[in-house]
C-alpha cells in the first residue's frame, strides 16, 4: 500500500484494535493493516474504530463519532455493501454492528464475484494473514469453537438404542429453518484467485439459514433457496465426500459449509498448524478388522488425515483427530467402517450469543 499520513495510519490502527476486541479477534500485524487499507476507506476506518460491541442505532453511533446522521448513513450503507457492517432494519430504525474478520468480512468478501475490491490481492493477503503468528490460535484456539462437524445422517447408527438428537441432524435443522440461502464457497473462491482450488463445487454450495440468510440475500452475497434445494445440496456434497461444518449452536444455526481439507481455512488449520479448529461430532469412526482389506481409500478420502491404512488394525486412525463426519464410512467399499457414539457427548452452546460469550470468557475478554 502507499504511504499513509500519521492521522490516517492512526485510524486504521484504532480499527484493528477494535476488531481484536471481538470474541474472535484479529491480531495486529502488517498484513492485517494491508487488508484493512484495501477494504476500508480512511473515513470508514475512523467510524469502524469507534463502533461499540453489539448493535447500535444511527443516532447513538452519530453521537459516538461526532458525525451528523446525514453524513454517517451513506457511509454505513457503503460499508454494509462491502460486508464491513451488518445492518438490520427494525420497524422505524436500523441497527448496525461492525462485522468481525471471522466469521465476517473475510467470508462476505469471497461470497460473490465482481465489485470494486481487488479479490486476487486480497486472496493472497488473507492467506498470508491466516498463517501469521497467533492468528489461527485467535480464530480457533478457544475451547468453544465457531464450528462443529455434522455427521452424515446416512452413516449414523441405525440401531434403536442410539438416540440421534435434532441438533446433530443437518436435515432437521434445515427443515426447521424452512428456507435459506446459497452462496459461493468463499474458501474455494479464494483458492480460485490463488490458483490452488480443487475440483469441489464453488457455486451455490454454502448454506445460510435464518436471519443470516435474510441479510446475505438482501445485500447480494447469496441467493434465496428453498429447504428442498438446501437438502439437495446436502445430498450432493455428501456424495462428493465433503465435510459438513455447521455453526456451533444447538438452535437456529446461521450456516452450514461443505468443506474440503485442501481449501477450507478451518480444516487446513488442523492439517497445517495442528490446531483442532472444529468440534467433532458426537460420533467416531470404528473399523471392523475382519472386513477391512487395508485398501487405503478411507485414508485418501479423510480431509484431516485422521486415518491410516497400513493394516486393518490402524485403519480407524487417530481418535483425537477424527471429526466423526462419516466421509470414510461412505468411502469404504467393504462396509468395514461405522460411526458409533463417543463415550462423552458434547452439547453445543444454545445459540450464537451464548457461543460468543463462552469464547470471550475463555479468552479473558469478558
Amino acid at each position: 500500500m502507499g504511504h499513509l499520513g500519521a492521522g490516517k495510519a492512526d485510524v486504521f490502527r484504532a480499527l484493528a484494535e477494535r476488531l481484536d476486541k471481538n470474541p474472535v479477534g484479529a491480531p495486529f500485524n502488517a498484513t492485517l493493516l494491508s487488508i484493512l487499507q484495501i477494504m476500508y476507506t480512511a473515513k470508514e476506518a475512523a467510524v469502524g474504530g469507534q463502533f461499540p460491541s453489539g448493535f447500535v442505532t444511527l443516532d447513538k453511533l452519530a453521537a459516538l463519532t461526532g458525525q451528523a446522521e446525514a453524513e454517517l448513513a451513506p457511509l454505513l450503507e457503503n460499508m454494509a455493501a462491502k460486508g464491513l457492517v451488518v445492518d438490520i432494519p427494525r420497524r422505524d430504525r436500523v441497527l448496525y454492528a461492525l462485522s468481525p474478520l471471522v466469521v465476517g468480512f473475510f467470508e462476505y468478501t469471497f461470497m460473490r464475484t465482481g465489485g470494486p475490491l481487488p479479490l486476487g490481492e486480497l486472496a493472497e493477503l488473507f492467506e498470508r494473514y491466516h498463517h501469521e503468528r497467533g492468528v489461527a490460535g485467535e480464530f480457533f484456539g478457544a475451547d468453544t469453537k465457531l464450528f462443529q462437524a455434522w455427521a452424515y445422517e446416512s452413516a449414523m447408527p441405525g440401531d434403536v438404542t442410539t438416540e440421534v438428537l435434532d441438533y446433530e441432524k443437518a436435515s432437521v435443522m434445515i427443515r426447521a429453518a424452512g428456507k435459506g440461502a446459497l452462496s459461493m464457497c468463499y474458501c474455494r473462491h479464494q483458492a480460485q484467485h490463488r490458483g490452488t482450488v480443487c475440483n469441489a463445487p464453488v457455486e451455490d454450495v454454502c448454506t445460510s439459514l435464518g436471519n443470516a440468510a435474510e441479510w446475505l440475500i438482501r445485500r447480494g452475497f447469496a441467493r434465496p433457496a428453498s429447504a428442498d434445494e438446501l437438502l439437495r445440496v446436502l445430498d450432493r456434497t455428501e456424495a462428493l465426500g465433503l465435510v459438513h461444518l455447521a455453526d456451533n449452536v444447538a438452535n437456529n444455526p446461521a450456516f452450514v459449509c461443505h468443506c474440503c481439507g485442501c481449501c477450507c481455512g478451518v480444516l487446513r488449520t488442523i492439517n497445517e498448524q495442528g490446531i483442532l479448529s472444529v468440534h467433532p461430532s458426537n460420533f467416531i469412526a470404528t473399523v471392523d478388522a475382519a472386513k477391512c482389506t487395508a485398501c487405503g481409500l478411507c485414508a485418501r478420502r479423510c480431509h484431516v488425515r485422521a486415518v491410516t491404512a497400513a493394516s486393518p488394525e490402524t485403519a480407524a486412525g487417530d481418535a483425537g483427530r477424527c471429526l466423526g463426519c462419516g466421509v470414510c464410512v461412505k468411502a469404504c467399499p467393504q462396509g468395514a467402517i461405522t460411526l458409533v457414539r463417543r463415550d462423552i457427548i458434547r452439547i453445543p452452546p444454545r445459540d450464537n450469543l451464548e457461543k460468543m460469550k463462552l469464547i470471550a470468557k475463555e479468552k479473558g475478554k469478558l
